[in-house]
């Protein structure tokens, strides 16, 4: 089988001791949110709360919705938290991290998952796993003698989880959970899905803290399908099959699972609701090509290469206006914009719970960002100019006309959201800003904020 599950009994007390202090930690100290994600252009709060929590500069991106993460403690990286507290929290999730992380080896191990049917191989890799077990790390020098760097990579991209997303949802605060709908599996706290955006085969990892013992749990009727209503419960189920019938399995405090290798996309799951609050630690490998800090300043400094400054004067002008090169700016300058900027500001001030860290890496973003609108500024005045050849300014005209469209576009949808009925509801550390935003009279932007006239001037 492809879930692994392995009972509370199993896990050391320690760990669980500190796990659940931290989650009671970031409970106490306000750290979960309830997102508001939108699906099929529809707002929604998620019935869960959340709060995402891993290596620094790490996003992961669900229902088209950008989580930043809290970054837990990471030497050479300076981290200010908001209290000693969260850093122990953060801290203790790490600890059941390295653990999970070794967990999903040895399970792959076990299995034989491995890109390889060479027995020999999975001889070095067995004795591979011993090692990180006995030395509880994974340090490559310390183990590399036992694998192939092939396998020894494939092990290592498919369990070195660089965060989680830890859940917590109370179900007796929630008005109204949706029924599990092919099985008669009772309430959902979360419907069926693929987790996304993962590293092709990755191992997701999860660990369950129900708060059990409060007297809502004593169950006397059971009309579901053989599982009782007030125990929470993992659903699995073939991907897009309803004829096959799905499974449903208890989660007790301190229980976990392990869905290994493409168990993810071969299947979907889905979480039952039971009666008491809970907890849960889900370790993921994101795929973080397109979703880390790293990437996106790349992205800025490619972008970038194109401003020029005379060095006689202040003046700026770019180096090239072949319309490839415009393109590849311009989709950057809406990259950092709406996948970065107005996705970090609304989500409010939310945060600063826990620690600024994010603040300065998004000030040199907006600062990337307000060249790049000076950039679009000098296309439209190059194209204003008529130098070009005829054929030149077309092809330079339906390209910027492509992209601005979609921006305008982008920038109602984020304005809109910002002001929708669910967000205004939010307390006020909370609420959306619409941000960057500025209005004509008060602003030294090169451009306005609406593109409408901009637009319109080009297509004539």
């Amino acid at each position: 089988s492809k879930l692994i599950f392995r009972k509370s009994d199993t896990v050391p007390e320690e760990l669980h001791q500190m796990v659940q202090d931290g989650f009671l930690t970031l409970r106490k100290h306000g750290c979960f949110f309830q997102d508001l994600v939108r699906i099929k252009g529809k707002d929604f709060f998620t019935p869960v709360s959340r709060i995402l929590i891993g290596k620094p500069g790490c996003t992961y991106k669900y229902l088209n919705t950008r989580l930043f993460t809290v970054p837990w403690p990471t030497e050479g990286c300076e981290i200010k938290y908001c209290s000693p507290q969260i850093h122990d929290a953060c801290k203790a999730l790490i600890k059941l991290n390295d653990y999970l992380h070794i967990e999903a080896v040895k399970a792959l191990q076990g299995q034989n998952l491995l890109d390889t049917k060479d027995t020999t191989v999975i001889d070095r890799e067995q004795n591979f796993a011993t090692s990180l077990i006995e030395k509880g790390s994974f340090s490559k020098d310390q183990s590399s003698c036992y694998v192939p760097e092939d396998d020894y990579t494939s092990l290592n991209n498919r369990t070195s989880y660089n965060l989680t997303l830890l859940n917590y949802m109370d179900p007796l605060q929630i008005p109204y959970l949706k029924q599990e709908p092919y099985f008669e599996m009772g309430n959902m706290a979360v419907s069926w899905h693929h987790d996304e955006n993962l590293v092709e085969r990755s191992t997701v990892a999860v660990y369950s803290y129900s708060c059990e013992g409060s007297s809502a749990e004593e169950a006397t009727d059971w009309n579901l399908k053989g599982r009782d209503p007030a125990v929470w419960h993992v659903g699995l189920k073939v991907a897009w099959d309803i004829e096959t019938p799905g499974l449903a399995i208890p989660l007790h405090q301190g229980d976990l699972y392990l869905m290994l290798d493409d168990l993810n996309m071969t299947h979907q799951h889905c979480v039952l609701a039971g009666f008491s609050p809970r907890f849960s630690s889900t370790h993921r490998v994101a795929d973080c090509s397109r979703g880390a800090l790293e990437y996106i300043f790349g992205q800025c400094e490619l972008a970038l290469q194109n401003l020029q400054t005379d060095s006689n004067s202040t003046a700026l002008s770019l180096k090239s206006l072949e319309t490839a090169v415009i393109k590849q700016v311009e989709e950057i300058h809406n990259e950092v914009e709406f996948e970065w900027l107005r996705q970090f500001w609304f989500q409010g001030k939310r945060y600063l719970k826990c620690t600024d860290w994010w603040l300065k890496p998004m000030a040199k973003l907006e600062e990337f960002w307000r060249k790049m609108e000076l950039m679009t500024s000098l296309v439209l005045q190059e194209v204003r100019k008529k130098e070009q050849t005829e054929e030149q300014r077309n092809e330079t005209i339906s390209c910027l006309l492509l992209v601005l469209t979609e921006r305008q576009r982008l920038r109602n949808e984020w304005a809109a959201r910002c002001q929708s009925e669910a967000a205004e509801s939010l307390p006020e550390e909370q609420k959306p800003e619409c941000h960057p935003f500025w209005t004509n009279e008060e602003s030294n932007m090169p451009l306005p904020f609406d593109l409408e006239e901009v637009i319109v001037h080009l297509q004539n």
